[in-house]
């Protein structure tokens, strides 16, 4: 039996160690300013795919706000994906809205249908080491970033609380990297 769990321990340290160096190549920043605050990095994880690493995320809210907190009061957070692999505009706009029309019914998607049209509007194909930034401000609302450059506002607090969603409510794209960027440290 002890033997099972050593060789199950041994087997599972390449994949740290390569969790580690993928995030390394990462390099979130350890805080963020956003508008008059300070944004830490609460926490930070990989997204993997059939074994295929597709980006690595980091997670940012106010140092005595966490995470989950920061979603539920509709704080100030930032939330980054930085990508090793090249996908299509048309993947990512497809897997977004697979992602929402679970999470929510007609009724609620249809309001915002607009405002999600011309949000994916400005996506383009990813190439690898493109950063993604989804930022949400009380003050000015929902910002998506691409390589550092507002691409995308919207006031719509409804808006930000959906797509945030797509990474950190249930049903998401993944309960693995959910549960690791909303984790309590």
């Amino acid at each position: 039996m002890h033997r099972w769990l050593l060789i199950l321990s041994l087997l599972s340290l390449p994949v740290a160690a390569d969790e580690a160096s993928r995030l390394q190549q990462a390099a979130f920043a350890p805080q963020l300013q956003h508008q008059q605050t300070v944004l830490l990095r609460k926490n930070q994880s990989l997204l993997r795919y059939l074994w295929v690493d597709v980006y690595a995320a980091a997670f940012y809210s106010e140092a005595q706000v966490s995470p989950q907190r920061a979603l539920r009061e509709q704080r100030d957070r930032h939330l980054e994906l930085y990508y090793f692999r090249e996908i299509s505009r048309d993947d990512v706009i497809k897997a977004a809205w697979v992602t929402l029309e679970r999470q929510h019914s007609p009724q609620v998607l249809e309001p915002l249908r607009g405002e999600l049209d011309r949000l994916h509007a400005s996506f383009n194909d990813i190439r690898p080491g493109d950063r993604y930034g989804l930022d949400y401000s009380q003050a000015t609302g929902l910002r998506l970033l691409r390589n550092g450059e507002v691409i995308f506002h919207s006031g719509d607090a409804r808006l930000a609380q959906l797509y945030f969603g797509i990474w950190l409510a249930p049903e998401g794209l993944s309960d693995e990297l959910r549960d690791a960027l909303l984790a309590e440290r």
